[in-house]
């Protein structure tokens, strides 16, 4: 059994320190695992639901086979082990910009890690998503101006609310259309969101993509008692 509080590791990094803790919950005694960055709760394993849909979602609207995919966004794995889950997915490219994130899945840190890094499907990339997002030669730094069937977004808390100033030029039709080019045609952009749906943005979505949806995901919040809620939207490129 593991101790009842337990911090795993805390570093340093350009957005601030960043711990990674496991508690036991009290009331089931299952090992819950958290991300703070500075004094601000990130991620927790108690509430997956939002992450495994942003999964699930854009790869439902994804048309082809096999799938080539990019995660924006490793986290506690959530996302891209959920992505597994489609036998379609041939490659699964996650992009990271806190490399201590990367490395406590390659030191076995999170239960995700040793269904995600023996995979070899998968690939860790230590980059700026938004950055890699703007440059023409795209996400993967082996591949230059490769193209993907879906990229699942999880980084910022809302395109309202974002870790860092620059990110929220992505979330304009201007930056959705540069990350568009890295899509083949009827390539999904899907992104996960703390806030209820946005009507501005699902307009600037349309500007792009065809297909725009927000879709609203409940999961019941043992914390705060009754129900919560994410955002899960999910866009397409236009087909000739």
């Amino acid at each position: 059994m593991s101790a009842r509080f337990e911090e795993l590791d805390w570093q340093p990094t350009d957005l601030g320190e960043i711990s990674l803790r496991r508690r036991r919950d009290p009331s089931s005694g299952a090992d819950v695992y958290e991300v703070k960055l500075d004094d601000d709760f990130l991620m927790s394993s108690l509430f997956t639901e939002g992450e495994v849909a942003l999964a699930r979602l854009g790869l439902a609207a994804a048309s082809g086979d096999p799938l080539d995919v990019v995660v924006g966004g490793l986290g506690l794995g959530w996302t891209a082990e959920a992505a597994f889950q489609d036998p379609r997915v041939r490659s699964l490219l996650v992009v990271e910009a806190l490399e201590p994130v990367i490395g406590w899945h390659e030191r076995g840190l999170v239960p995700a890690s040793a269904r995600l890094v023996p995979d070899t499907r998968c690939r860790l990339v230590h980059g700026d998503f938004f950055a890699l997002a703007e440059d023409p030669r795209g996400f993967d730094p082996d591949s230059a101006h490769r193209r993907f069937h879906a990229v699942l977004l999880d980084i910022d808390h809302s395109p309202r609310h974002v870790l860092r100033p620059g990110n929220a030029a992505l979330y304009e039709p201007a930056g959705l259309r540069r990350l568009a080019r890295h899509l083949h045609p009827g390539g999904v952009f899907a992104l996960w969101s703390d806030d209820p749906p946005d009507e501005r943005f699902l307009s600037a979505l349309g500007e792009v993509f065809q297909d725009a949806e927000a879709h609203t995901v409940r999961f019941d919040n043992p914390v705060l008692g009754g129900t919560s809620a994410n955002t899960v939207y999910t866009a397409r490129t236009p087909q000739p």
